[in-house]
């Protein structure tokens, strides 16, 4: 691969749009559901599965659920999405008040970070 090939994947990569939204981490055995707002689901996804693997998640109650339960007692889901029509624009504040409008929707959920 050439430079020039190289700047083009690289501009591709940085110009795209992943997929966003409040993402949910749902315990099926309590019911008890962890919201957050993602930039991109699916590295949020694989971030929050490898910090509940190793122990290391700072949601002490969801590492102790995971602890108990395994990843198989839970399901990984993106409840709200969101449309990225810029990739160059912040959606922090869209994706927050999305987080909020769904926190207010499900009395057994609360947020994956505090």
């Amino acid at each position: 691969m050439d430079k020039a090939q190289r700047k083009a994947l690289v501009e591709e990569w940085k110009n795209r749009c992943p997929e966003m939204g409040v993402i949910s981490i749902l315990c099926k055995a309590t019911g008890e559901s962890f919201l957050g707002a993602s930039k991109d689901t699916k590295a949020d996804f694989n971030s929050n599965r490898v910090k509940l693997s190793s122990g290391t998640h700072p949601n002490k109650r969801l590492r102790a659920l995971w602890e108990q339960y395994g990843e198989s007692g839970f399901e990984f889901l993106v409840i709200a999405p969101l449309k990225c029509e810029d990739p160059t624009k912040d959606y922090t504040a869209q994706l927050e008040k999305l987080r909020e409008q769904c926190l207010l929707e499900d009395a057994n959920a609360v947020k994956i970070w505090r």
